[in-house]
């Protein structure tokens, strides 16, 4: 099971990131679980969203103790790091977030995810950055799978979405740091 935990400010991604982790567990027939979070402010406000991909039915969709936590922010950080399940993984962007956890029992990766975003023309893309480094921290799912679910989400209308998001996908993904 992947418990897991997207937690940053409204107008991040948070809730998109999330819907395609969901979309990409369905694609697999495995039970997914999607709840959103967010405060009236929406858009700079706090958002995060709790996602449940398994094998076996799905007991309760809220998230408490993520397996998996990406944290964008550093009220994010401040909130939820301390309720990662020992052994877990917690990808942080460390472009907004400039502290470390001082958790010796979670595997923590820090990725200038804002950055690179900015850097490479995809601004607005830091949250499926950070989803390319969660596929490489934990394999939840397979790169060139998960790949072909951002492409097949982007509109007919639109696919250089499709293609932005596989570019910073793959920044994240190859990303060493």
């Amino acid at each position: 099971m992947s418990a897991i935990l997207i937690a940053g400010f409204g107008g991040q991604g948070v809730l998109f990131a999330g819907k395609q982790l969901a979309l990409a567990g369905m694609k697999m027939d495995k039970q997914v679980s999607f709840i959103p979070s967010y405060g009236p402010e929406m858009r700079g406000g706090t958002s995060n969203c709790s996602v449940n991909i398994d094998d076996e039915p799905i007991g309760s969709p809220v998230v408490t103790r993520p397996e998996i936590l990406l944290v964008l922010n550093l009220p994010s950080f401040e909130k939820f790091e301390s309720k990662v399940v020992p052994g877990g993984t917690m990808i942080v962007n460390s472009s907004l977030v400039h502290v470390k956890s001082q958790r010796a029992d979670i595997h923590a990766y820090y990725i200038p995810a804002t950055e690179l975003a900015d850097q490479n023309g995809l601004s607005g893309l830091a949250n499926v950055i950070m989803l390319g480094k969660m596929l490489k921290a934990t394999g939840i799912f397979e790169f060139d799978y998960f790949r072909a679910c951002l492409l097949a989400s982007a509109p007919k209308s639109r696919p250089q979405l499709g293609e932005m998001n596989a570019k910073a996908l793959e920044i994240g993904y190859n990303y060493e740091g």
